[in-house]
């Protein structure tokens, strides 16, 4: 089956596109599923954990100047870590969205180590915060064709993971008689590859200038908008929460809010409006090398 693409989106109130500000709160998590021995590395789980400490506050105080609300996806590992971050992310308004237990990648993982780590992210959140997350970010962007069914058995509403589109969709998931909604992302969206280096972990050596990123993200913010589309920023607060990064997020946020045109609000507002609108959903099949 030729994959076919995504339908246009009506945004509400006569908006003319929408824009979601996104977080990934990894703190130390992003680095101990890959490289365990680098919990004795004491630099480096310092480098991760000013998300957390310093990162999450400065953002969630940027995110009140503006009246913006925000999705935050939170790894398990990082809500038991980090309890008081998480909520103090929830008293902000904001919403908390799943981000695996270890922020474990999916590349050949089976159906059951995968529920496994859906499961213990679940049990983390709702133990800390009280929280049943209804969105699902796969940590590196990782998905697998077994995961939208787990996540549609789980009652999830929608996932922020693929590439394929500047809109929003429904994502027909196989034994499900509810669609996932999915909400595209794309690397050039991504803080990870303009600011981070980790010696022996990650990253080039190379670490971009705040306006370097503030023009390649504006750029894309003003032509999504212009095509209708839903611009999705992602970006992780032990990177963009230190000081000038932050201060050239803030920039791109008053531009999306003093638009006047873009619909600034959280994923799971943009996945409850594509749901109200009915539309049909899209049939994703792995690819046949051999045809």
């Amino acid at each position: 089956m030729v994959p076919q693409p995504a339908q246009p989106v009506v945004w509400p109130q006569g908006k003319r596109a929408a824009a979601c500000f996104s977080f990934d709160v990894d703190a130390e998590s992003a680095v101990l599923h890959e490289h365990p021995r680098a919990a004795q590395r004491m630099s480096v789980m310092s480098h991760q954990s000013y998300g957390p400490l310093v990162g999450v506050p400065r953002l969630l105080r940027i995110l009140a100047r503006h009246d913006v609300r925000a999705t935050f996806f939170v790894p398990g590992w990082t809500a038991r870590r980090y309890p008081d971050t998480v909520r103090a992310i929830v008293d902000g308004g904001h919403e908390i969205a799943h981000h695996g237990y270890l922020h474990e990648p999916l590349a050949g993982v089976d159906a059951k180590a995968e529920a496994d780590y859906l499961d213990r992210g679940l049990e983390a959140l709702d133990a800390v915060a009280g929280v049943r997350p209804v969105g699902y970010r796969a940590p590196m962007w990782e998905l697998t064709y077994n995961s939208p069914r787990l996540l549609a058995e789980r009652g999830f509403l929608y996932d922020s993971s693929l590439m394929d589109a500047d809109v929003p969709y429904e994502l027909s998931v196989p034994g499900s008689p509810s669609p996932l909604v999915e909400i595209p992302i794309q690397w050039a969206l991504d803080d990870w590859e303009q600011y981070c280096y980790l010696p022996g972990i990650s990253g080039s050596g190379l670490i971009e200038s705040p306006r370097k990123a503030l023009e390649i993200w504006s750029l894309e913010f003003e032509a999504v908008r212009q095509e209708g589309g839903c611009f999705v920023l992602t970006t992780h607060p032990f990177l963009t929460g230190r000081p000038s990064r932050a201060a050239a997020l803030e920039e791109l946020i008053a531009r999306a809010v003093g638009t006047g045109d873009t619909w600034v609000t959280s994923l799971s507002e943009v996945a409850r409006h594509i749901r109200s609108l009915g539309l049909q959903p899209r049939v994703l099949t792995p690819p046949d090398p051999t045809r």
